[in-house]
């Protein structure tokens, strides 16, 4: 288990900056990887009021029930995926007690708790710039009056598939791409976010991508 955590907390862009967390900005704009969450997928039926309430008490926070919609509380994110499917974020190493304390108040209850903890990498973008610069390659309306703080999504962005938060009104947004597909995502972020003054990153340089990495 310790072998195996450790290589999920490594981050997903380490092999392009070993030794040092993706980072790249400018005046205006800041692109970084953050430290890997803890990732759990939860199943079930928010009409079965055993499962709702459970999973209400057991998360300490609200269970968003709105399409593409967002909870946050106590340092756990709650993401909106489908009509009976959430990610829920914790911080790194924090997911094993909430999977724990999740199967314990659904216990008896027709649901799935599943740790997805290596499945996908955290990028965020903030900045007055973020929003053009996503827009590039995004599809979706990301207009405060379609796209909004508190909102989220699943989307491609430069073809990649991402689940994509708007967290703030700065704004700032959470990027969470398939681990394998990090390395290729951040090189375009980066590129996208040239003409507004982001020239590199930092750490020891490029390396190369393998798809399969991750």
């Amino acid at each position: 288990m310790a072998e195996r955590d450790t290589l999920w907390r490594a981050g997903a862009l380490s092999r392009l900056f070993p030794g040092a967390m993706a980072n790249a900005a400018s005046d205006s704009l800041s692109l970084r990887e953050m430290p890997v969450p803890g990732q759990i997928n939860l199943r079930g039926n928010p009409a079965d009021p055993a499962f709702f309430k459970a999973a209400m008490t057991a998360l300490g926070s609200g269970l968003p029930l709105e399409a593409n919609t967002v909870a946050e509380a106590a340092g756990v994110t709650v993401y909106w995926l489908g009509p009976d499917e959430w990610l829920i974020l914790t911080p790194p190493g924090a997911e094993h007690a909430l999977i724990a304390t999740l199967r314990e108040a659904l216990s008896g209850v027709h649901c799935a708790v599943v740790d997805v903890s290596g499945n996908r990498a955290l990028i965020r973008m903030s900045g007055a710039e973020a929003r053009e610069i996503l827009a590039k390659g995004c599809s979706l309306d990301l207009h405060p009056r379609s796209f909004k703080a508190g909102d989220c999504a699943q989307t491609l962005i430069a073809r990649c598939g991402v689940i994509l938060h708007q967290r703030d009104d700065a704004p700032s947004y959470d990027l969470l791409p398939r681990r394998s597909f990090s390395e290729y995502l951040w090189l375009w972020l980066v590129d996208a976010s040239a003409e507004y003054g982001v020239a590199g990153s930092s750490g020891a340089g490029v390396t190369g991508s393998d798809p399969d990495h991750g």
